[in-house]
């Protein structure tokens, strides 16, 4: 690797960071290696550089929730590659991770050699994810008309839905993003057409299903 490799680790856990570093420098020494602790961070350091190679995400940090992160990431920044490094490792997590268009999936239940191992075949431009899951069989229909509609969102309707579901106002929002309420009024009337809903709370709910989906089938696991 040339030391023009640039990587990013966000996760709100300074030692779980300490490992992914650790991982990475196993065969990616000259790599640079950015961390963040929340998604505003992230943001704001991808909005600053351009040369991103690789982004290893959390599912939960402050500022996101579930898929929400994901999904607003391979809307704004499509040719940077995602890996979800996550906790909550069951299938179905797996499964709409990559469906959302991560290009891997790593357990953090996984070793650091194993990490740096999957890690250098996303560089190589694979796909990973362990190589125990079984993503052939189809998921939730409910959940993938969601998706589907989701993924029509442009980035920044992606971001106000993101506000929305954090319960802040339209004034609040506008503020946030240095826009009208106007302008943040019409992204809210486009969300609500394009997700098929008549209310903000309706939209609201149907990104918490989105982002709560891997844990229907039991207690949320630790991020």
């Amino acid at each position: 690797m040339t030391v023009s490799t640039h990587l990013v680790i966000a996760d709100d856990h300074p030692l779980f960071r300490g490992a992914l570093r650790q991982a990475v420098a196993g065969g990616m020494a000259a790599a640079q290696v950015d961390e963040v602790g929340s998604f505003e961070e992230l943001t704001a350091l991808l909005e600053r550089s351009s040369d991103v190679d690789l982004i290893l995400l959390d599912l939960t940090m402050p500022g996101i929730s579930g898929f929400s992160g994901l999904i607003y990431l391979r809307a704004q920044y499509p040719a940077v590659p995602v890996v979800v490094v996550s906790a909550s490792d069951d299938i179905e997590t797996i499964r709409r991770s990559m469906e959302f268009g991560a290009s891997g999936f790593i357990p953090k239940r996984f070793g650091v050699e194993t990490l740096h191992d999957a890690i250098a075949k996303v560089m190589a431009g694979d796909v990973w994810i362990p190589p125990d899951i079984d993503l052939s069989a189809g998921g939730d229909p409910e959940i993938v008309r969601l998706r589907d509609r989701l993924v029509t969102l442009t980035p920044q309707q992606v971001r106000v839905l993101m506000m929305l579901s954090q319960g802040l106002l339209n004034k609040q929002i506008a503020y946030e993003l240095s826009v009208s309420e106007a302008t943040i009024k019409a992204h809210v009337s486009a969300i609500l057409q394009k997700l098929g809903v008549e209310s903000r709370t309706q939209a609201v709910i149907a990104a918490s299903k989105i982002a709560n989906a891997q844990w229907r089938q039991g207690e949320p696991s630790a991020s």
